[in-house]
């Protein structure tokens, strides 16, 4: 399964954005897919995940302004992203999981950046 993240960018704080990441390959039953996100010097940390069997999930510092939704059908999933601070700036990744044979399995997507200006 090979991940393909999109939709970052500039934007002024206050604004919007909407992060796309469109998965190929194999089909999978997956469990569980997110959104994570590393700034400069910091580790990289969960934004967002949708759980098969918790359903979403969001970090503190995003809740209420990020929402994580995924097509099924067309295998996106997708971050929406309104009121953006500064402190969002990151590279942000997204991630599926899924179990084939008894084993955990993971993807990453290669990043996009995101950049919020005061």
């Amino acid at each position: 399964v090979q991940l393909q993240a999109s939709g970052g960018g500039l934007v002024q704080a206050g604004g919007s954005l909407r992060l796309s990441c469109a998965a190929s390959g194999s089909s999978v039953g997956i469990n569980t897919v997110g959104w994570y996100r590393q700034a400069l010097g910091k580790e990289r940390e969960r934004v967002a995940r949708i759980a098969s069997t918790h359903g979403s999930e969001y970090a503190e510092a995003v809740k209420g302004r990020f929402t994580i939704s995924s097509d099924d059908a067309n295998r996106v999933i997708y971050l929406h992203m309104n009121n953006l601070q500064p402190e969002d700036t990151a590279v942000y990744y997204c991630n599926i999981q899924w179990v084939a044979g008894g084993v955990l399995n993971s993807a990453w997507g290669r990043g996009t950046q995101v950049t919020v200006s005061s």
